[in-house]
């Protein structure tokens, strides 16, 4: 059950309009938070943000791209004067073994995961700094805390975002600023047919042996939903989190203990 949580609150989430995104832009604005979706898929955003109604803007983001970042934040503080959450969800996947991986789709996967956490954590950092409060929050990812073949690339950028979290987490503190990560396993979401084809492809098993495999790895015996996620990261965007900071919450169905 939702309910008046985050009422009067501002929030951005990047990668907002599909997927893990998605859902956490459902939860946040069913709680009464004024959502900005950031997406590079703009038709996408506003699409949702359609379905959802309300106090709901999208914005085009390119994580990436340092102009970008800023515009799309300067548009979600200038809706209230303020920003009280910051959910940096973008993110991208390659699977290649890594003697099969070019530099350049290497570089452009840091860019997007570990370059655009960067950014989007920056821009937040400096906005809620000024006022004295508010929540920043980064995808990791179990495979952040164990090696997986095939996504080298994924897994460093990952366990990356931790620590750059952890870091921020202490820098900002004395700011009234808490930064934390949320780390999904296995999430049943659109990523995963990218995923399924890719494991595919290297494999030559079938997209559907592939994820029955995945499944079959997780203890809970399922794949977790984009709510799973989205009621974790509420939790660690309120004020019933406001002594938790530097940490990381992790929902994968007992895959990836710690």
């Amino acid at each position: 059950m939702t309910h008046a949580r985050h009422a009067g609150k501002t929030a951005l989430v990047t990668g907002g309009a599909s997927g893990i995104g998605a859902g956490i832009v459902r939860r946040l604005a069913s709680e009464g938070c004024a959502v900005t979706i950031a997406d590079l898929d703009l038709d996408a955003a506003e699409a949702l943000a359609r379905d959802i109604g309300g106090d709901v803007l999208a914005v085009a983001m390119d994580v990436a791209d340092e102009a970008s970042v800023e515009a799309g934040f300067a548009a979600a503080q200038g809706r209230a004067g303020r920003l009280d959450i910051a959910v940096m969800n973008a993110g991208i996947i390659q699977i290649a073994p890594v003697v099969q991986t070019d530099l350049a789709d290497w570089r452009r996967l840091i860019d997007v995961n570990l370059t655009g956490v960067f950014l989007g954590s920056r821009a937040a950092a400096r906005i809620m700094s000024d006022q004295g409060s508010g929540v920043i929050i980064n995808a990791a990812s179990g495979a952040a805390r164990r090696g997986v073949p095939m996504i080298s690339g994924y897994c460093a950028s990952k366990a990356a975002i931790l620590m750059f979290s952890q870091s921020l987490a202490i820098e900002l503190a004395p700011r009234g600023v808490r930064v934390n990560c949320y780390a999904p396993g296995h999430i049943e979401t659109p990523f995963w047919n990218t995923i399924a084809d890719g494991f595919a492809a290297q494999t030559g098993q079938s997209p559907d042996a592939v994820v029955e495999g995945f499944r079959q790895s997780v203890p809970m015996g399922r794949f977790g939903t984009p709510e799973d996620v989205a009621a974790a990261v509420s939790w660690l965007a309120s004020d019933e989190a406001a002594y938790v900071s530097g940490e990381t919450i992790a929902m994968n169905g007992a895959e990836f203990p710690t």
